[in-house]
């Protein structure tokens, strides 16, 4: 006799429905969290970092690859703090604009530049001090105070700010300006004397003197400035990468794996320096 009984795990269709409704709202929920977690600062490991020609602190080989004492440094502090890194090699007047959009998240640079006042973030380290100097032939009179720039025709970097230095300077009616694309081509036109004096800083100028024709470069310091990580306020996590770094950079200098933490120090300048860019 072919039994009709119904077997007692049959659901009624409106349970069905109402499992397959708690499937879906699962799916979307877990969606929610992964994209939330993706948006999260602290989940977020890549850092985009902007370095540029600044040999020997920051700098790209011939194999393309981003090298310098102040990218070793950052290297080591980003392992520490538990962030990846992506280096962009760029020039100076896009670094700055890539800051304000926020395209990249740091830039190792100089601290106190003017034109990225409001859209910055500045490490309370500073890695590395960074000298500018006025580079002269050995026949003309070194450099010991600004007024002797009025008269004379100032070599300088194309895209360099000098912390605001290069608006004085071009305010002056008495002082000419020239520009060089690149550090080696500066100094080669004060050779050539296309210049009086080149206004440039410390570590890339002496990197490169060691033609025998540079021997006839002498050098005049101007003022002292501090390298800082330069943060992009245009992402949301500026400053939890400014403490992550910081307190990065403090344990290894603990541990005697980067130099010892100096704070921004006071910045020598040279006598008759602009007082609004000291």
């Amino acid at each position: 006799m072919r039994s009709c009984q119904r077997y007692s795990t049959d659901l009624p269709r409106g349970a069905w429905a109402l499992t397959g409704l708690f499937v879906v709202l699962v799916g979307l929920f877990y969606t929610a969290l992964v994209h939330a977690d993706d948006q999260d600062p602290y989940s977020m490991k890549a850092v985009r970092v902007a370095y540029v020609e600044f040999p020997p602190i920051t700098y790209r080989t011939a194999e393309g690859e981003p090298a310098g004492e102040f990218v070793e440094i950052t290297k080591k502090v980003a392992a520490e703090a538990g962030y990846e890194l992506e280096f962009i090699y760029l020039p100076v007047a896009r670094t700055y604009l890539y800051l304000k959009d926020g395209t990249v998240d740091l830039w190792l640079g100089l601290s106190a530049t003017p034109v990225l006042k409001e859209a910055v973030l500045e490490s309370w380290i500073s890695p590395i001090p960074v000298e500018l100097s006025a580079w002269y032939r050995q026949d003309t009179e070194p450099l010991e105070h600004m007024d002797q720039l009025h008269g004379s025709m100032v070599i300088l970097i194309g895209g360099y700010t000098y912390g605001g230095l290069r608006d004085w300077l071009e305010d002056q009616p008495d002082i000419r300006i020239t520009e060089a694309p690149n550090h080696r081509s500066a100094v080669d036109m004060l050779k050539r004397k296309r210049g009086d004096y080149l206004l440039d800083y410390r570590p890339p100028v002496r990197e490169m003197l060691t033609h025998p024709s540079d021997a006839i470069i002498r050098e005049s310091e101007v003022r002292s400035r501090n390298s800082a990580w330069m943060f992009s306020l245009a992402s949301s996590r500026a400053a939890i990468l400014r403490e992550a770094f910081d307190d990065a950079y403090q344990r290894l200098a603990e541990r005697g794996e980067v130099p010892p933490v100096r704070r921004f120090e006071k910045t020598f300048v040279l006598p008759g320096f602009p007082e609004q860019y000291r």
